[in-house]
């Protein structure tokens, strides 16, 4: 068999997709109640993944590696995938079904999450041949931790820029804070991982595991750290509709926006500005800007008070 030939990315995102089932209701539904959903959507979801399509709309080449199963969710996926634009060759296919999450949006833009694996297990090391992928960034959100383990290894070896979705403390994450360049965390991943109570004390601790730590704060906006200064930036103004992927479409922004070298200030700007715009809308993939949309966004953004 003749070997595939190699490729061109700006960011590479490695770990998690699913298939996400979104409904918004009233209210969540309390113990033995039954409630009617007003608004339906489908579509691919999982945090890498949704950092591809992220990176995608916003006119970086992106490629996706990772997990998706034989069956019509995964065939959904995959097709979408392909029409954003994201490259697929380094996707897996399998017999395990393909993981589903139910989501239960509220008026106010908040959500419960039932997230379903369907029993798959992390891809072994081999599954996946990353020398045919030649790329800026490597974004990864710790689920697959076989294969990213040692291709974290490989990307400091030849200094390519590695940045962690950090959302929930789990093997990946725990393993991976020590070996990329730029941890972006939730509030919750840095509270839990470090013992801290207060996300100020735990960006602190967290620093000490990376040479750039972030941690975003939902409309609080986001603090940082790195090693030459520290500061803090306001979320950006917006009408919320669903929070669902709001930090995967952050953290697809931010490796996107280090592809295109964005001076420190700008990056941020840039990536709090699509994670805003992604909670205008219902689904984590409906809300991803592309580059017009977001150009248009900040031309007239303003910030929350602080």
């Amino acid at each position: 068999m003749a070997a595939q030939p190699g490729f061109s990315v700006d960011v590479l995102c490695v770990g998690n997709a699913s298939f996400d089932l979104v409904f918004g209701v009233e209210a969540h539904p309390a113990a033995d109640e039954k409630t009617i959903a007003n608004s339906f959507l489908s579509c691919g979801g999982g945090p890498a993944a949704n950092a591809a399509v992220a990176v995608s709309r916003l006119g970086c080449k992106a490629a996706f590696a990772g997990y998706l199963g034989d069956d019509i969710f995964g065939d959904l996926h995959f097709a979408e995938l392909q029409q954003e634009g994201v490259n697929v060759d380094l996707v897996v296919r399998g017999d395990v079904p393909t993981p589903l999450s139910a989501i239960l949006v509220k008026p106010d833009g908040k959500r419960t999450v039932i997230n379903h694996g369907a029993g798959a297990k992390p891809l072994p090391q081999t599954s996946v041949d990353f020398s045919r992928c030649t790329s800026k960034v490597i974004l990864f959100d710790g689920h697959e931790p076989e294969l990213s383990l040692s291709l974290a290894g490989y990307a400091r070896r030849r200094s390519i820029p590695t940045v962690l979705d950090a959302g929930s403390v789990h093997r990946g994450t725990r393993e991976l804070v020590g070996l990329v360049d730029y941890v972006v965390a939730s509030k919750k991943f840095a509270e839990d991982f470090t013992g801290e109570a207060d996300a100020a004390h735990a960006l602190v601790k967290l620093s000490k595991h990376a040479s750039c730590v972030v941690i975003t704060l939902g409309e609080r906006g986001l603090i940082w750290k790195n090693f030459e200064s520290e500061g803090r930036l306001p979320a950006f103004a917006v009408k919320v509709v669903d929070t669902t992927g709001t930090g995967d479409a952050f953290h697809g922004a931010f490796a996107a926006g280090l592809a295109m070298e964005k001076n420190w200030d700008e990056l941020l700007r840039y990536a709090s500005a699509v994670g805003a715009l992604c909670c205008t809308k219902l689904g984590a993939r409906s809300g991803l800007p592309t580059a017009e949309e977001l150009n248009a966004f900040l031309k007239n953004a303003r910030s929350r008070p602080s």
